[in-house]
């Protein structure tokens, strides 16, 4: 055991008399109470999925919850509509917490073991977000519901965050100084099992590629004509030769958003979406450059004009073993979901349809915590940088369950995906209440949260001064 982990659940021991099991469990059970309620909120926000930075209807349900709980309400923070804040309290310390609301495009899916959309083309849940943000939500009310029946001096903010899908919301909201007074950051992902361990991800920077050159008709005057699909192609080709040429995990996407109207006329017009992924922001930063030479190289090549546009920027996340080590406590108390009949019976049928068929168990059961390393990304990493931060994952899909897939939609519109999240918000609302009582576990937080930043810090956002990009969904 390192020497974070030791020291923390020593600390956590002590707290332990401050703060007894059996006021645990009143929270706990506090929680519980309001079940059906929640579960009627996510359900709510998965049958009306929305889009990054178009999230009005869903931000405005969150808002109204909190604001019935009596949170102060702070609307359209950092330039962003969907974006809010909900704060209760006064006084240090500070705890945030994060919630995020934002569907992918084109995952519609119905509430079923089989693939099938709700919607053709529409939206879905594909990443659980519509629990993600409805989960954080009930921790942040049972820590104020503590707050205020304890008398405890401390102030708990709900961070309503949009468009985590590619939107970078929450760098514009760190840029903004939203997370200036916080002393530490309690949050949780959806996923297939239940743990809490200290990781990392990958930075990345993400941006839009346009090529414009001349239409003409493809038979009769091709010679008139300068493709702009042709320029696009030919950046493509450039970069997927410069993938030989990249350190191992480097990670380079794209896809191709507009490349003409019809066949027999050259396009003028073409775009490409890409995104550069790597563990290290800096060296992001030195392939995105080489991607940019690649698209210049592409328009000399083939006589086209090429302007790109950085959509979103994230840091790579900065772990804290301390605070994942006491998520880690309070998750092992809580325990982890229990299958129905009707839920174990849907569960078979799903993973039926799985590559990876992990035992239905392992949503039941409290995973060793260990350090991770994740290939995925979020801009919580930014948040990362700027305060001490740890993010629990629950068990809201069926086990063996991928991310961003129809499987995911499916069980996140159902019972399971509602007791993964009543799960993570009972762990973070005793991690949160962990800190108002312990002085010193706070302490032990934050010394690693420095230690790991270094005193020398500077945090300057990857997607630099532009204004938060509320398009790039539409």
């Amino acid at each position: 055991m390192k020497k974070y982990q030791l020291l923390a659940l020593v600390l956590i021991i002590g707290s332990s008399l401050v703060f007894a099991q059996k006021d645990k469990q009143k929270v706990i059970s506090g929680i519980d109470a309001k079940s059906d309620q929640y579960s009627a909120i996510a359900q709510e926000l998965w049958e009306n999925p929305e889009l990054g930075y178009l999230e009005e209807k869903s931000a405005a349900l969150l808002q109204g919850e909190l604001d019935k709980a009596g949170f102060t309400i702070a609307k359209g923070v950092a330039g962003i509509p969907t974006a809010f804040t909900a704060t209760y309290g006064s006084g240090a310390p500070v705890i945030g917490i994060l919630g995020e609301y934002d569907a992918l495009p084109g995952m519609s899916q119905a509430a079923e073991p089989f693939m099938k959309a709700s919607v053709d083309g529409a939206p879905g849940q594909a990443c659980g977000h519509h629990l993600f943000g409805t989960g954080s939500m009930a921790a942040a009310i049972a820590v104020k519901d503590w707050l205020k029946s304890s008398g405890k001096s401390g102030t708990i903010r709900f961070y309503g965050t949009p468009a985590e899908e590619g939107g970078s919301g929450k760098v514009y909201m760190v840029r903004a100084g939203l997370f200036k007074d916080i002393d530490a950051i309690v949050s949780w992902h959806p996923g297939d099992a239940n743990a809490s361990n200290p990781s990392t991800n990958l930075a990345t920077i993400s941006g839009k590629f346009r090529f414009k050159g001349n239409s003409s008709h493809a038979a009769a005057a091709p010679e008139m004509g300068r493709s702009a699909l042709d320029g696009v192609e030919g950046m493509n080709d450039l970069v997927n030769m410069l993938r030989e040429h990249t350190t191992e995990s480097t990670r380079i996407h794209y896809v191709i958003t507009k490349g003409g109207d019809a066949p027999n006329i050259v396009p003028a017009e073409a775009e490409v979406y890409y995104i550069v992924r790597h563990a290290n922001r800096e060296e992001v930063k030195a392939v995105w450059d080489r991607v940019v030479k690649a698209a210049e190289g592409a328009a000399i090549g083939t006589e086209t004009v090429m302007t790109y546009e950085i959509i979103g920027g994230t840091y790579e996340r900065l772990p804290n073993e301390a605070l994942a080590t006491l998520m880690h406590a309070n998750m092992t108390l809580v325990g982890g979901v229990d299958y129905s009949s009707e839920e174990l019976s849907f569960a078979e049928e799903i993973q039926k349809t799985l590559k990876a068929i992990k035992p239905l168990t392992n949503a039941n059961t409290i995973q060793p915590m260990e350090f991770t390393y994740g290939k995925a990304s979020a801009d919580t990493g930014d948040v990362s940088w700027n305060a001490p931060l740890a993010a629990v994952r629950a068990a809201t899909w069926v086990p063996g369950t991928p991310p961003h897939s129809w499987q995911a939609v499916a069980a996140g519109g159902t019972s399971i995906g509602s007791k993964g999240m009543l799960v993570a918000a009972k762990t973070m609302a005793l991690t949160a209440i962990d800190i108002y009582k312990s002085p010193k576990l706070l302490d032990n937080i934050k010394a690693e949260f420095h230690k790991r930043r270094g005193a020398d810090f500077k945090y300057v956002a990857l997607l630099g001064d532009r204004k938060p990009a509320l398009d790039y969904r539409k």
